[in-house]
């Protein structure tokens, strides 16, 4: 099993108060159970971890995946090894997402005279959503290439 700990930059927390470090955790068993999952559990409530990455091989059991929640208000992230083969980031279809801080949001909504309701979504389980880690409410920038007006950007909030 091979683990990381992160923790971030003062750029970022300059940015982005709320985040804290990050705990990301490889697990090499083939099907992952209840026992590993609270062992992870109890790793992230007791070094007081923010956010958790966990990467397993094949299977996740029900067991072990309702044990998730029981970590809030961090947050445990769970990925299969094969989805992260390919890098979404990369690849030419995918246009660039950035994460918007609570004040760039609030500009946001000011300057298009919007509430948070009227703007268009993008779901937590969609793979960039999954990939930067959004939580619900927050807002993402997406810079897509356009052939009649070269850049434009659009912005999405999580639900």
């Amino acid at each position: 099993m091979m683990c990381y700990q992160a923790v971030p930059t003062e750029d970022a927390l300059a940015k982005f108060p709320e985040m804290g470090s990050l705990w990301v955790e490889f697990c090499d068993e083939e099907n992952v159970g209840v026992k590993t999952m609270d062992a992870l559990c109890l790793h992230v409530l007791e070094k007081n971890f923010q956010t958790a990455i966990f990467v397993y091989q094949n299977n996740l059991t029900s067991g072990a995946a309702k044990r998730i929640p029981s970590v809030a208000p961090a947050t445990i992230d769970t990925f299969q090894e094969a989805d992260l083969v390919v890098n979404i980031t990369h690849h030419v279809l995918v246009p660039r997402h950035i994460l918007l801080s609570n004040a760039e949001k609030k500009e946001l909504l000011s300057r298009y005279r919007l509430k948070e309701s009227q703007l268009p979504r993008i779901q937590r389980e969609d793979p960039m959503a999954r990939y930067l880690g959004l939580k619900r409410g927050q807002v993402v920038k997406i810079i897509r290439l356009s052939v009649t007006s070269g850049k434009y950007a659009s912005y999405r909030i999580c639900l």
